[in-house]
C-alpha cells in the first residue's frame, strides 16, 4: 500500500523534506479549456472586449500564479522556477480557449502544482474578464499533460 508523502508519522500534514534529493531538470505542461459562446470569443478575437487584452492579460496571471503557488497551495514548496511558458490559443470550431502551462526548474521537487495553477488562474482570469457578457462559460479538463525529471520519472498523459 502507498504512503501519502505529505503526512508525518502521527498522520499530521507536513511538507515534505526534500533536502537530500538530487537536483534534476524537471518540466511540468498542463492545460485546461474555457467554453463559451462563439459571440463571446469572437469579441476577445477582435479586441473588442471593453477590459482589455482578454488572452495577454490572462498570460501574464497564469504566470504570476505559478510563482505564487507555493502561497496559495499549504504543502507546495516554494521553488526557484527558470521557465514559465502560458499560451491561450482560440479555437473557433469549438467555440473555446485552450490553455496550455510549461514550468521548467533544476530542483529537488516537482513543478506539476505550479503549472497546473498556472492553467487555473489563467482559465478564472478569462472568466473573471468575460463573466459580465457571458455567465455561461465552463472551465474544464484541467490536468497534467506531460512532466519529466525526478524520482518518479517522466509521466504523458495520452
Amino acid at each position: 500500500m502507498n504512503q501519502f508523502t505529505h503526512l508525518n508519522e502521527h498522520g499530521q500534514a507536513n511538507m515534505v523534506d526534500v533536502s537530500d534529493k538530487q537536483n534534476t531538470q524537471r518540466i511540468a505542461i498542463a492545460g485546461g479549456t474555457v467554453k463559451m459562446n462563439i459571440n463571446t470569443l469572437n469579441m476577445i478575437q477582435e479586441g473588442e472586449h471593453k477590459k482589455g487584452d482578454v488572452i495577454n492579460i490572462a498570460r501574464i496571471a497564469g504566470i504570476q500564479a505559478a510563482k505564487q503557488c507555493s502561497s496559495l497551495i499549504p504543502l507546495c514548496h516554494p521553488l526557484m522556477l527558470t521557465k514559465i511558458d502560458v499560451q491561450c490559443k482560440i479555437d473557433s470550431a469549438n467555440s473555446c480557449i485552450n490553455i496550455e502551462a510549461m514550468c521548467k526548474l533544476s530542483g529537488q521537487t516537482g513543478v506539476e502544482m505550479e503549472a497546473l495553477t498556472a492553467v487555473s488562474i489563467a482559465a478564472l482570469t478569462i472568466y473573471d474578464m468575460c463573466k459580465a457578457v457571458d455567465k455561461r462559460m465552463i472551465i474544464e479538463d484541467i490536468k497534467l499533460l506531460k512532466k519529466s525529471g525526478g524520482k518518479s520519472g517522466d509521466f504523458s498523459y495520452d
